[in-house]
């Protein structure tokens, strides 16, 4: 609850917040005006999102901001931990600049890192206005366009394991399945619950192939196709070995007749060396509001023990945050992270110095360039050691 007699944060429920979303989402990610929407229609995709937390500011009883918190779950250095995905927040115009997103942010992350949330996700509108509340950016899946040119000679190898091609609804199950042996095997990897994610097979309107070698699926790939001699638009491209990678190539080569393939990938991956003659453009675009890299920071700090940790110790101070705050040792014996409380600290951090860290995106010694610490060249040796750098891949899209 807010300090100010004339502003009231509360959970609102799905009636209240389809209301409200009406005129502030509308406003801030639609267009605007729309006719009153007099359906019901917006009650169907509510199944998907009872898991939701949804918050709203009023002032004077108007509705002037709003944000959703979606429980999730994602990979830190190979322990999975629960996670908050932070998305719909919108203010209304009249009501920006007197800090509404400030309190109901502080409220959501406060109440989800009490119910067990380690770490917390978004995609920014401004990575600054975020970057306030503790968020560190992370490097942006690759969006790649792949030309039939050099596919051809894949047709000719014989290849181990073989493809199952299916409509999403129809092999949901099995999807959602491959993407959680993922999850526990991907650096950064976040994924919605079961609940929220089902509203992909429900409304199946995807393609979905699956590569398979000796019992498990080693790849994935779902996509829609817009028309002969056109694009196979694919959503993430995701593989677990050589052999799955190879197999979805294979599969894209029996598609001649279109123009080009588009889909993402990780961060880190490297089309370029996937195969000789492969042609393909990188059309990775970064740029405010809509086409944002994400962020992330960390809500709990006793809740990263037991992820993987370089066999180094060392004791840092984070100041000026309410929720990682305090002076904490961390020390990486036997190869996982152990986390206690004290100590007397050799190194200074934020919030995002902490963030960054963790995710493996900047090295020790760029913490102090980026106004996120202040760190001695042995201390960021030490947390080099106990953090080596890493690249996350977040997957979700919210």
């Amino acid at each position: 609850m807010s300090n100010d007699p004339n502003v009231d944060i509360r959970h609102v429920d799905a009636e209240e917040w389809h209301s409200l979303s009406v005129l502030l989402h509308g406003y801030a990610f639609g267009e605007s005006p729309t006719a009153p929407d007099q359906s019901d229609s917006w009650r169907e995709g509510e199944k998907y999102r009872e898991d939701n937390t949804r918050l709203a500011a009023f002032v004077k009883g108007e509705p002037a901001a709003a944000v959703v918190g979606m429980p999730m779950r994602q990979n830190l250095r190979g322990l999975v931990v629960p996670m908050l995905g932070v998305s719909g927040v919108a203010t209304h115009p009249a009501a920006r600049r007197q800090g509404h997103v400030r309190k109901l942010l502080t409220q959501l992350h406060g109440e989800l890192r009490d119910s067990g949330h380690v770490t917390s996700t978004l995609y920014p509108f401004s990575e600054s206005f975020y970057e306030r509340f503790g968020y560190v950016g992370f490097p942006k899946a690759r969006s790649i366009r792949l030309r039939t040119d050099g596919l051809q000679p894949l047709l000719k190898r014989e290849l181990p394991g073989e493809i199952t091609f299916h409509r999403i609804g129809a092999a949901f199950d099995e999807y959602y399945a491959a993407t959680e042996l993922l999850l526990g095997e991907r650096h950064g990897f976040g994924r919605r619950g079961r609940k929220s994610a089902q509203q992909l097979g429900d409304d199946d309107k995807e393609w979905l192939v699956f590569a398979r070698h000796e019992g498990e699926v080693v790849g994935v790939f779902r996509y829609r196709t817009l028309g002969h001699g056109a694009t196979i638009a694919g959503r993430e491209f995701l593989y677990r070995t050589p052999v799955g990678r190879a197999l979805l190539l294979q599969w894209l080569a029996r598609h001649l007749e279109f123009d080009s393939f588009t889909f993402t990938l990780p961060p880190d991956d490297r089309p370029d060396v996937w195969y000789t003659d492969l042609a393909y453009a990188d059309e990775t675009r970064i740029q405010a509001p809509s086409m944002s890299a994400p962020m992330g920071r960390v809500l709990s700090v006793p809740g990263l023990s037991g992820m993987s940790a370089g066999s180094a110790s060392i004791t840092v101070k984070i100041d000026d945050d309410p929720f990682v705050g305090g002076t904490w040792t961390l020390s990486g014996t036997g190869g996982v992270l152990d986390v206690k409380e004290g100590g007397t600290p050799s190194a200074q951090l934020t919030s995002h110095g902490l963030a960054a860290l963790v995710y493996g995106v900047l090295d020790p010694v760029d913490l102090p360039l980026r106004g996120y610490g202040e760190v001695s060249n042995e201390a960021a040796a030490t947390l080099r050691t106990l953090f080596p750098a890493a690249t996350p891949f977040l997957f979700e899209q919210f």
